[in-house]
């Protein structure tokens, strides 16, 4: 089991920035690759960006370029998002992918005014 917990999400106007976090336990070394997904109301849930045990990093088109995914060490890992746009709006969830399936973060809300 792996235990997920998401901070930093909020409410920013559109060109800020906003830096996620989540920090997981348990069984962390069966941990292969985390990332992380959003989700607006009414939309179909979305990759945003992940990274792998080796390093191997892949981001959303719609994020590349503005969007960093980066780990400090085998338990934590953040995304930096700047130069947000009103259509980031969306809960995002952090996960991590394991020999034995995947698990899930609560979920932060990010909300970009415009």
């Amino acid at each position: 089991q792996v235990q997920l917990v998401e901070s930093g999400g909020g409410l920013v106007q559109a060109g800020g920035s906003l830096r996620l976090s989540c920090a997981a336990s348990g069984n962390i070394l069966s941990i292969n690759a985390m990332g992380w997904y959003r989700q607006d109301p009414g939309k179909a849930r979305e990759m945003v960006a992940t990274i792998t045990r080796a390093g191997s990093i892949h981001y959303a088109d719609s994020v590349k370029g503005r969007f960093t995914i980066s780990r400090d060490n085998a338990k934590t890992v953040y995304l930096q998002m700047n130069n947000l746009k009103p259509e980031d709006t969306a809960v995002y969830s952090c996960t991590a992918d394991t020999f034995r399936g995947s698990f899930w973060g609560q979920g932060t809300q990010v909300t970009v005014s415009s």
